[in-house]
């Protein structure tokens, strides 16, 4: 099982050192968890953003599995493409015994998935495939300046929604994505985050054993996008999840399922304050704009809590 970290770390590492991925950051952490889990019978896909840049700079590579770059909008469309090869060569039955099973993974961040990409997911996931998707999210357009995206939650201060004596940074309430894919009545869908790693695994290897698509999104905190010393990243996925910004759950074949619920919840304010985004926030007349943000994340989890009591 690859819930068992004895059995994990004995896998191969199919993401190599030496890319180019800043220091302390949570979604090189990220790749290489899914792919321990998922092993090397895998195909991969990547839409242009901060994971495929660090990782695959021609004429290099950091992936040990068979890699195909996509455009930021294209991404689900062409791993969905390759799926449809792979089952039409079997059918035929043009393919090794050996090569008989093999995983369909895509990844993009929120700008490639939350905005961009969203149109080629959503046809993707419609259609069937027997695919993963996994969006790492890191809450902006980090890999070209960071630039808001539908995901950078409301105050955040970004280039293109800057804080200053006219904004208190993002005014728009970020898009709920999970909730898109949900709607899709797709078999598996999941939150998670790289500090959880058993949760993560396990969600991994649920979504591509399970027939059809699957869709994962996965909590990417950023360094220069969200301003933290490199060395507190994993602990501010840990906390996303006990202020309840970002829970953790599953909805699988229509029934939802908190993983954790945290005993004590923290308040948004104390995970915030530890990101340069927010720091304008905590500046005498912006008070109104942590207590809305404490009060919507309040209302999102009284809802979770609910999807979940009226479907089990």
């Amino acid at each position: 099982m690859a819930t068992n970290l004895k059995q994990l770390t004995k896998n191969e590492e199919l993401l190599c050192g030496g890319h180019r991925a800043c220091a302390g950051c949570t979604g090189s952490n990220i790749l290489r968890q899914i792919m321990l889990t998922a092993g090397k019978d895998t195909v991969v896909g990547g839409a242009t953003g901060c994971m495929e840049v660090v990782t695959t700079i021609f004429p290099y590579t950091a992936w040990k599995t068979s890699f195909i770059h996509s455009a930021f909008e294209n991404c689900a469309a062409t791993i969905s493409g390759v799926e449809t090869a792979f089952r039409a060569l079997k059918k035929r039955g043009d393919l090794p015994v050996e090569r008989d099973n093999i995983n369909f993974i895509a990844f993009g961040g929120d700008g490639g998935t939350y905005d961009i990409g969203l149109q080629s997911l959503s046809g993707a996931m419609e259609r069937g495939h027997n695919m993963l998707y996994v969006c790492y999210d890191n809450n902006a357009y980090m890999n070209t300046g960071i630039q808001r995206s539908s995901a950078t939650p409301v105050g955040a201060h970004t280039s293109t929604a800057p804080s200053g004596s006219q904004s208190t940074g993002k005014q728009e309430i970020r898009k709920d994505l999970t909730k898109i894919l949900v709607a899709h009545n797709i078999p598996y869908i999941a939150q998670t985050t790289p500090y959880h790693w058993k949760d993560l695994a396990m969600k991994v290897e649920k979504a591509l054993a399970t027939p059809g698509p699957a869709f994962l999104n996965i909590l990417m905190p950023c360094t220069p996008g969200w301003h933290f010393d490199p060395a507190i990243g994993i602990d501010l996925a840990r906390e996303a999840v006990e202020c309840n910004f970002w829970p953790i759950f599953e909805v699988e074949n229509g029934v939802y399922n908190i993983n954790k619920k945290p005993k004590e919840k923290m308040p948004v304010a104390d995970w915030m304050k530890k990101q340069g985004r927010f720091k304008h926030l905590f500046k005498p007349g912006n008070e109104h704009v942590l207590e809305s943000t404490q009060a919507f994340v309040d209302k999102e989890w009284e809802k979770l809590l609910k999807l979940e009591e009226s479907t089990s």
